[in-house]
């Protein structure tokens, strides 16, 4: 185990992977849960949704961690499966059949722009002020996803404010966030799954801990049958194309599948890897100058890029590098070990859905709150009192929350850097794979408002 996940090499070891894991699983564990009762609403058999889930979570996590050996756990994204019911199902009017197999379709493109290491070349043209913006960002992110898990911001007539501290969740979410801090501050070991798990257990009387009716494993079993290998039937990848007249529509769906899958890896690889050395100068080296995939940079792109297809033939949209993975990363995982062990975690539960989906947000928001804060250390090395370098930084930061997506955060930082280089007489400076990205963001959201 040593040898293969190079443990002491990382600074790591076997109990620090396990408790990294499992800090891991439980920040994303909603998933399991969310994710077939959203893909339902498109006419999904729920306990087909909800194995598909679960398998290309453990595939392709464990594709991660296994051959790239970096602690990223995979399942299917939250954002990409809204888009996949409420635009592509229900305001564009195609199957839930036909919507997979655009996913699948998109998962084929992104393994073609990694294989032809695309990706990895967007990734060495970003400048640094925007990766640190983008690090710092996500940490915003991250603490924004934990509070409005819970509940505790609310958006009465369009404002935003602070909900009243009225009910058992968030004075369980508050005690979590205390506890977690502390712990943190003593620096006792595996401070953030400590605070998980205690705080399901204290919601337990307080009544926010409660299981959720599933089907069971073996109901689970006999739905798979519809969403598997639909996109190859009669109704998928045939229906997608039989009217031309749809076509642009089909590829301009497809588009805007990728894109958005593409740059939330993007971006969460480089918020969380570049910090921690997960992804470090000499990997990003070998990149350049090693043929084939051997970086971990190289490997870990591919994992995300084949995972997408495979969730796709099991019946689920897309499957992305998980943000909570930060919470992992936050409790000291550094190797493959961590997503092998998530993996295991995710097998599991296919046989204990009703427990797992127990596990309340407000036991899981604090943990992503203090990851949160630790990632926007990030923007400490971004020069504010450049303006040419505070406004892209500032938008690339912030619209990851305001727009609650990090391809969009992404996308305001390029804009707004093409837009100041080109004031500052200083276009020459900015990398064509930049230009070219800044363009295709534009035309998404021209797209995007078209149709």
């Amino acid at each position: 185990m040593e040898s293969f996940f190079k443990l002491k090499e990382n600074g790591t070891t076997v109990g620090r992977e396990v408790v990294a894991g499992l800090t891991t699983f439980f920040a994303m564990a909603y998933i399991i849960a969310v994710n077939p009762t959203l893909l339902s609403n498109a006419g999904m058999e729920w306990g087909a949704v909800f194995l598909a889930t679960i398998i290309s979570a453990v595939v392709g996590t464990l594709v991660m961690g296994l051959v790239a050996n970096v602690p990223y756990a995979l399942a299917p994204g939250m954002g990409l499966n809204a888009f996949f019911v409420y635009t592509v199902c229900f305001t564009l009017g195609f199957t839930w059949q036909q919507a997979l197999s655009m996913v699948f379709i998109c998962g084929l493109l992104n393994i073609l722009i990694t294989v032809t290491k695309i990706r990895k070349y967007i990734i060495k043209a970003i400048p640094h002020s925007l990766q640190n913006a983008i690090g710092g960002g996500i940490g915003i992110y991250v603490a924004y996803i934990g509070m409005l898990n819970v509940g505790i911001i609310t958006f009465d007539s369009g404002v935003p404010a602070l909900a009243a501290l009225n009910q058992p969740a968030f004075w369980l979410f508050l005690i979590g966030l205390v506890l977690t801090v502390v712990l943190l501050v003593c620096n006792v070991k595996g401070a953030i799954l400590i605070g998980i798990v205690v705080s399901t257990l204290l919601g337990i009387p307080m009544g926010v801990t409660v299981t959720t009716d599933t089907v069971d494993f073996f109901e689970a079993c006999a739905q798979l049958p519809t969403t598997f290998c639909a996109i190859f039937t009669s109704a998928g990848l045939p229906s997608l194309f039989s009217d031309l007249s749809k076509l642009p529509l089909v590829l301009v769906t497809i588009f805007s599948f990728s894109l958005s899958d593409t740059f939330d890896t993007i971006g969460t690889f480089i918020g969380t890897g570049r910090r921690t050395g997960i992804f470090s100068e000499e990997d990003e080296k070998a990149m350049d100058t090693t043929p084939g995939f051997k970086s971990k940079m190289d490997k870990a792109l591919f994992a995300d890029a084949t995972a997408t297809s495979i969730g796709a033939i099991f019946g689920t949209s897309n499957t992305t590098t998980y943000i909570e993975s930060a919470a992992g990363i936050g409790a000291g995982g550094r190797t493959g070990l961590t997503s092998v062990v998530t993996a295991l975690c995710f097998a599991v539960s296919a046989f204990l859905a009703t427990f797992v989906s127990a596990i309340p947000f407000a036991a899981t928001a604090p943990a992503l709150v203090v990851v949160g804060v630790m990632m926007m250390s990030s923007f400490r090395d971004i020069q504010w009192d450049d303006f040419t370098e505070a406004v892209p930084a500032f938008f690339a930061g912030v619209f990851m929350a305001f727009c609650y997506s990090i391809s969009y955060g992404i996308a305001a930082g390029f804009i707004f850097y093409c837009i100041t280089k080109i004031c500052k007489k200083q276009a020459k400076q900015v990398h064509p794979i930049l230009w070219v990205s800044t363009v295709l963001f534009l035309l998404n959201f021209v797209l995007l408002a078209v149709i």
